[in-house]
């Protein structure tokens, strides 16, 4: 089964009555335009994406007849996890982390990001408070935010203006 983009999410369609089939799938694998996987029954997929920028988002919907879905799960991993005290220090954590090339994931106020322990040390010797936590990681922060955006400013520029208009 070849599939070049989801047709929904579980979120926002109905999906009462149907069996679901689920593709467990890696954070890091959400953002890979070709890959070959199986699902719980033994479905095998070949994902396609040709649009740019396309990923894949937890609950996404991959196929669907009249008795069964194929839907995305993303597997829980090791996190280093930070709860931000003010939006400065959250600017700031995003920023350090960033300035590293580190992929990081912003979710239910917190700071998160697949665990390595240099930088699990880093963030407690710079005065954090840094979290080790099995968690699922699902809202990967796009990076690639061009700094003039067209009127849209980069989501580290926002936190920067309300953190400072707080003084």
């Amino acid at each position: 089964m070849i599939i070049q983009q989801t047709i929904g999410n579980t979120k926002t369609q109905s999906i009462e009555g149907l069996e679901i089939d689920l593709l467990e799938i890696e954070w890091f694998e959400t953002t890979k335009r070709i890959q070959r996987k199986q699902t719980n029954s033994g479905v095998e997929i070949a994902i396609k994406f040709i649009q740019e920028g396309q990923r894949l988002n937890q609950d996404d919907i991959l196929y669907q007849d009249d008795k069964k879905l194929i839907v995305v799960n993303i597997k829980p991993c090791e996190a280093i996890v930070m709860t931000p005290s003010s939006l400065l220090e959250m600017g700031t954590i995003c920023y350090e982390i960033g300035n590293k090339h580190l992929p990081l994931f912003i979710q239910n106020d917190q700071i998160m990001m697949p665990f390595e322990m240099p930088m699990f040390r880093w963030l407690e010797a710079s005065g954090y408070a840094p979290e080790k936590q099995e968690t699922k990681l699902l809202h990967l922060l796009k990076s690639n935010v061009a700094p003039h955006g067209h009127g849209n400013s980069s989501l580290f520029t926002k936190i920067l203006n309300m953190a400072s208009s707080n003084d």
